[in-house]
């Protein structure tokens, strides 16, 4: 067992980059190290990933590390992983892969996951996990190869996501997490895998692939000779696996800091929105759509509902400028735009027009799915400038952000705010409006792998529970309450209205207009 040091090391694996961060026992951070990583898409759907790049790709960024910290080996008291949740990494006959991963970005279980969805059991999976199904799932894939390339699954020892093929390559261990499981092919109640769940995806027969399911805040593995050569580790250092990345981020953006109506969002490319709720106080909506995913908290979980595009909205209206200012002779940069959101955002008028921000070109998946759905701007007169557009992209987001909440229940009573687009007044002043709800920012700048880090400070004994790393972790970094601005939340609340009428009528346009599209061979 290596000897005790002051450092852990937070892997966050995400599906471009691999980032290795070093923090100290109180949770600051010391120094990070990042590797751009790749995968495939093809015209058919496939989104891939070589297993052993990623591997290697992780080695190297913990290699990394090692450069920027003075006598890393010998300092490190753990490492924790998290990573790229859904997807599916066969590993067969001597921990070898089975083909590329299949990514969460990859759409071809699309069919096998509309036959499951109109299934007689699939409320009852749905109840179970109180997740929808959607073509990024590991269930979802799994069926889908089982009836199309059955061959792979017969090759397959283990069915493992993103982070567990790391933990194995670094302490060969098979084994994935209680987040995971019971949100692919579980209940969220118990942590454990569901017979009725597997039954519904119709994998009874392939459950053998299942691995164990470990909790790396109570449980560790040592670092294996082989792992240790290949990132310049100490051989016997304990290894904690973590919990999938979103549920990871949340905790260490401080979506459960012990108080009560708090929740988190992480606008990004993406927007992830999530409450911290007990097990028993869940609601599982009409539609069957979202997540539930564990804490590492006993009997505490998320529930989970995310927009397919959120800040791509804004770099679509900001590139939209870039390009008439560039065939106009005055070329500018993003950032030199972005710098002027504030300032438009001054120039027009709040609640004027109703934008949905679905621009993505896999539609939509939160709070309801629907691969046809498409951005729409409503309401534009002769008098809208560019100023109401950008004004309207970002009460898009608010309005989606909100849309999302309603389906998971109440409202957030505090939301506690992540990602790039956190660092935007405008933003957050649309979402506290939207929300009706004060809005603090995380200083956390790697929330994803200080979360699992955290979750390897409490395996060790570093802290006593998860309660006690959270004080020191993540709430002395909330920023002060951003209150919402009086007059705007009813204007926000009638736009939500025009908002929600507006998304529920298109539906059938939308799908005219995927028809027309996939019948000229355009699959946008």
């Amino acid at each position: 067992m290596a000897e005790a040091g002051d450092l852990i090391i937070g892997v966050d694996a995400g599906t471009s980059v691999i980032k290795a961060v070093a923090f100290d026992l109180g949770g600051r951070q010391v120094a990070a190290s990042a590797v751009r990583n790749v995968y495939a898409q093809r015209a058919d759907g496939a989104a891939t990933q070589s297993l052993a790049q990623t591997w290697a790709d992780c080695a190297q960024a913990l290699r990394g590390l090692a450069d920027k910290v003075p006598g890393l080996a010998g300092r490190v008291a753990a490492v924790a992983l998290t990573g790229q949740g859904d997807g599916t990494w066969l590993v067969g006959a001597g921990n070898a892969p089975v083909g590329d991963a299949w990514l969460w970005l990859d759409a071809r279980a699309a069919p096998t996951v509309a036959r499951l969805g109109a299934g007689a059991e699939e409320r009852a999976r749905f109840e179970a996990t109180g997740t929808g199904l959607n073509t990024c799932q590991q269930g979802a894939q799994l069926a889908h190869m089982d009836l199309h390339c059955p061959e792979m699954l017969d090759r397959a020892e283990v069915a493992l996501h993103c982070k567990d093929w790391l933990y194995l390559n670094l302490t060969g261990v098979r084994a994935t997490d209680p987040s995971e499981a019971s949100f692919t092919f579980g209940d969220f109640r118990t942590r454990r895998y569901s017979d009725t769940v597997i039954a519904a995806l119709g994998l009874t027969a392939r459950r053998g692939l299942l691995p164990p399911i470990l909790d790396g805040s109570r449980e560790t593995h040592p670092l294996t000779a082989r792992a240790a050569s290949e990132t310049g580790l100490r051989e016997g250092t304990p290894v904690s696996l973590g919990y999938v990345d979103m549920v990871m981020t949340a905790l260490g953006a401080g979506v459960h800091t012990g108080d009560a109506g708090a929740a988190c969002s992480t606008v990004g490319s993406t927007g992830v929105h999530m409450r911290a709720v007990t097990s028993d106080k869940v609601h599982l909506n009409a539609e069957g759509t979202g997540y539930v995913i564990c804490l590492p908290v006993p009997d505490l979980v998320t529930q989970v509902q995310t927009n397919m595009a959120a800040t791509l909205n804004l770099d679509w209206a900001l590139d939209l400028a870039g390009d008439l200012l560039a065939d106009a002779g005055c070329a500018t940069s993003h950032a030199a735009l972005v710098e002027r959101i504030d300032g438009w955002m001054a120039r027009s008028t709040p609640g004027a027009l109703v934008y949905h921000p679905y621009i993505a070109d896999a539609g939509e998946r939160g709070p309801f799915v629907d691969a046809a759905a498409r951005a729409s701007l409503i309401g534009l007169s002769a008098g809208h400038r560019f100023p109401d557009v950008i004004r309207a992209v970002i009460e898009g987001l608010g309005m989606a952000a909100r849309d999302c909440y309603a389906a998971m229940g109440v409202m957030p009573e505090e939301l506690r705010l992540t990602g790039g687009a956190a660092r935007s007044a405008a933003l957050r002043g649309v979402l506290a409006a939207a929300l009706d709800t004060p809005v603090r920012v995380s200083a956390r700048e790697e929330a994803g792998a200080a979360g699992c880090a955290m979750m390897a400070a409490v395996a060790i004994g570093a802290y006593p529970d998860m309660e006690a790393c959270i004080a020191d972790w993540t709430t002395p970094l909330l920023g002060p309450p951003e209150a919402p601005e009086p007059t705007l939340v009813p204007v926000y609340d009638g736009l939500f209205t025009s908002y929600r009428a507006a998304r529920e009528a298109l539906a059938p346009v939308w799908g005219g207009m995927s028809a027309r599209r996939a019948a000229q061979g355009d699959r946008s």
